[in-house]
């Protein structure tokens, strides 16, 4: 079968979209279809996926499948694909499917009135993002930490503002209010709510008295691939030069915006290298690229890369020759590493960012020839 995806809009990820499909198609039981109408409800703009998928022929309307081909049979003969076939095109293709777009600015926003289309303001970017946390929590993403309200269940359910107040020390901050935020709690709220988000796989609705749905199967892997994906969009378009980390020591907390190439370096540092150096590396990157990090921070991030290529100095002079000193020699001179009184401390902060990137790009073309050389040599 071939499926016309030109009706479908994706508002996640292909890649995660994709991995929670894969999940719920290993699913052998016929509550999977349930799962697939929510995964589908979530990642996917309107209802025209669920309805399309609800058309098809279900599972259970056949009386044979053979266990070796996607093929359903009646009395020996192909009674054509079922709704697991359609949902595995769907999710193999995901990558296919466009995100959906932001719609053009409409006229007020185009003539200067109105609110502002870019969010560029940070009464506007505060609002947005406290519209993200509200839709995931409409969704379940915070029922675990929350709690459900249920008609059943009198039990009193958790205070989400003290929740929030253990993490972050501010109290009264659920309900959400943005317009009362200052810098400092925005910035807390988001690293807080990337920690606090979990996806519940399975809903139930409970129909008593209007209840509603019930959620369930929580993971907080997905959610917070989501709750990145959706808050880094955000900060991006509202010209805010951080993001949340995705990984590292530093996961889920905010870090300085950096080129792809550097992104690219860092993610190959911090996967890359033999464990008995991980851990190291993990701590410097995390110091350099905090959202706090203060000149100090970033002279630690230093000493402690370079205490990793001191120890490697030998496979380094091995490699470059003679030219392995120059690789030193500036971090000796300046002060950076030993603090020495004929050091010269006096010096712009920008040096500080050079000579990160250039030790963490030998920390990992190390890592690399490590690598090369096989186990013995890490």
């Amino acid at each position: 079968m071939s499926l016309d995806l030109r009706n479908y809009e994706l508002l996640w990820p292909a890649a995660l979209f994709a991995s929670e499909g894969e999940r719920v198609l290993r699913a052998s039981t016929s509550a999977w279809e349930e799962r697939a109408i929510w995964l589908m409800t979530e990642a996917l703009a309107g209802t025209t996926a669920v309805a399309d998928f609800e058309e098809v022929p279900s599972q259970t309307s056949v009386t044979q499948r053979d266990p070796w081909t996607s093929a359903t049979f009646d009395n020996g003969q192909k009674t054509g694909p079922d709704r697991r076939d359609w949902f595995r095109e769907l999710v193999s293709r995901a990558t296919e499917i466009r995100s959906a777009a932001v719609p053009r600015p409409y006229w007020p926003q185009r003539h200067g009135s109105g609110i502002s289309h870019d969010g560029t303001t940070p009464r506007d970017s505060r609002r947005d993002f406290a519209r993200i946390v509200i839709e995931l929590a409409d969704s379940g993403y915070l029922a675990e930490v929350f709690g459900e309200e249920c008609v059943d269940d009198p039990n009193e359910l958790p205070d989400a503002s003290e929740v929030i107040e253990r993490r972050l020390g501010i109290p009264n901050l659920w309900p959400l209010s943005p317009a009362s935020w200052d810098e400092e709690t925005f910035y807390g709220l988001i690293e807080v709510f990337h920690d606090l988000v979990s996806r519940p796989r399975k809903r139930d609705w409970h129909n008593w008295n209007s209840c509603g749905w019930h959620h369930s199967e929580f993971h907080n892997g997905p959610a917070r691939v989501l709750y990145r994906w959706k808050v880094n969009q955000l900060l991006l378009e509202a010209g805010i030069e951080y993001k949340l980390a995705a990984e590292g020591e530093d996961l889920g907390r905010l870090i300085a915006v950096t080129d792809d190439a550097r992104s690219q370096l860092v993610h190959r540092a911090l996967e890359d290298g033999p464990p008995n150096v991980a851990a190291g590396v993990r701590h410097a990157i995390a110091l350099f690229r905090g959202r706090d990090a203060s000149a100090d921070s970033k002279r630690s991030a230093i000493f402690n890369l370079g205490r990793i290529l001191e120890e490697r100095r030998g496979l380094i002079k091995e490699s470059l020759g003679r030219d392995e000193g120059a690789l030193f020699e500036i971090a000796n001179r300046f002060d950076l590493r030993h603090r020495r009184a004929d050091q010269r401390g006096e010096y712009d902060e920008a040096f500080l960012d050079w000579i990160f990137w250039w030790y963490l790009a030998t920390v990992e073309l190390t890592n690399r020839l490590i690598a090369s050389r096989g186990p013995a040599s890490s």
